[in-house]
């Protein structure tokens, strides 16, 4: 089944603003203002893939589908239920300064879910530094992904023990790593697949449209997974581009699809179809999933000065796990006392991972020029006693 979005989106619009007068452009800027945090119509987006809507009703795609067992469907769900309780207490973490930052995935838990579970052992991930859903379906342990955050370490995994790379912190660069990784899968004859994910912001990077370019040219076994969460930090996607992001594929010559990236199943049936098409020699695929970002771009953000609290409010109505629990109590695949149970195991979950954390050494602060270069660099020594002095400072008294 094909479904309208109920997201947003507006026309792109001259603002017609007046330069005439400081009272003119304050009055012009108010204005715009205004109309960037007013909820967008959704009239204008166009159908996505779903498979299971926001009320928990389970519907057919002609194209796409899944067939899974009740356990299947729990073990979704689990996934889900878990990782965003993780991702709270590392929110919670930060905001009591035991994390240096944290980019939270609240509301995108059925894109990574779904996806993650599609992926087999063998193929590889290549991640930006918000797919901490996708590392738990590769089995990489979750504080290794705060060591990183906490600044004790640089990864604190083997991408190569669970075929999942270390987070790239530069927008879209990944896009190219798995690109050239996947050449190579095709040169070296295996029928892996290779996957990349970014958002709807790093689309507009050069490096993304050149990974499109080299994975069309040469026929690469990887798909892009684009998880469009409205908001590139505070700019909204209408900034971004004026098409849909899935439709960008067809200038480069290789399919796209957009699926609600709410629905575990349908991000899970369209993404194991992309890795399947992969393997069999047929190229890339762009997947766009439409999702949300209910929490801010990361804890140095504030959404409150650039989005509505309606078009939140929209989106927590379409909420991954709940439309899910909906179709698992209706089906009577799951009960009352399994849901307890589950609850429990999460709240086991984020006391471990707050004790873990707590007991991670403080970062050495110094620590981040070492290793910059091979042998000694002047601008680098400039910049270390710059900040050891202002370090000093605050043993002295001067930087209170």
């Amino acid at each position: 089944m094909t479904v309208d979005s109920t997201a947003a989106r507006q026309p792109r619009r001259s603002s017609g603003t007046s330069t005439s007068g400081t009272k003119a452009a304050a009055g012009g800027a108010a204005k715009r203002a205004a109309r960037a945090k007013k909820p967008r119509s959704s009239d204008s987006e166009p159908p996505l893939v779903q498979l299971l809507t926001p009320e928990g009703e389970r519907v057919q795609h002609p194209d796409y589908d899944v067939d899974l067992t009740p356990e299947e469907l729990r073990g979704l769900y689990r996934d889900m239920v878990m990782t965003r309780r993780f991702d709270g207490e590392a929110t919670a973490l930060q905001r009591q300064g035991e994390l240096g930052l944290w980019a939270s995935l609240l509301g995108q838990e059925a894109a990574q879910i779904g996806s993650g579970r599609a992926l087999r052992d063998d193929d590889y991930v290549f991640p930006t530094y918000r797919e901490h859903a996708v590392a738990w379906c590769r089995g990489v342990d979750p504080t290794n992904l705060l060591g990183m955050f906490r600044g004790v370490n640089n990864g604190g995994w083997d991408p190569n023990s669970n075929n999942f790379h270390l987070y790239t912190i530069v927008l879209g660069s990944q896009t190219l790593h798995a690109t050239g990784y996947a050449m190579g899968v095709t040169r070296d004859g295996a029928d892996s697949a290779v996957i990349a994910y970014f958002g709807d912001g790093a689309s507009s990077q050069g490096d993304v449209n050149e990974s499109f370019v080299f994975s069309a040219v040469y026929n690469a076994p990887v798909v892009f997974f684009c998880q469009n969460n409205q908001w590139a930090i505070s700019e909204p996607t209408e900034k971004q581009t004026r098409v849909p992001l899935y439709q960008r594929a067809q200038g480069f010559g290789f399919p796209g699809v957009r699926v609600d990236g709410n629905d575990v199943l349908a991000c899970l049936a369209v993404t194991r179809w992309a890795l399947e098409r992969a393997r069999r020699g047929e190229g890339p695929t762009l997947i766009e999933a439409f999702t949300y970002r209910m929490a801010a771009h990361t804890t140095s953000d504030d959404p409150t000065r650039y989005r509505h609290d309606e078009e939140r409010a929209a989106w927590e109505a379409k909420d991954p796990i709940l439309r899910l629990r909906r179709y698992l109590e209706a089906q009577g695949h799951a009960d009352a006392a399994w849901f307890e149970e589950l609850e429990a195991e999460s709240e086991a979950l984020g006391k471990h991972v707050r004790e873990v954390v707590r007991a991670m050494p403080v970062p050495e602060h110094m620590a981040m020029f070492d290793n910059v270069y091979a042998d000694g660099h002047a601008l680098v020594d400039e910049e270390r006693a710059e900040f050891a002095a202002y370090q000093a400072s605050f043993a002295n008294g001067e930087g209170e």
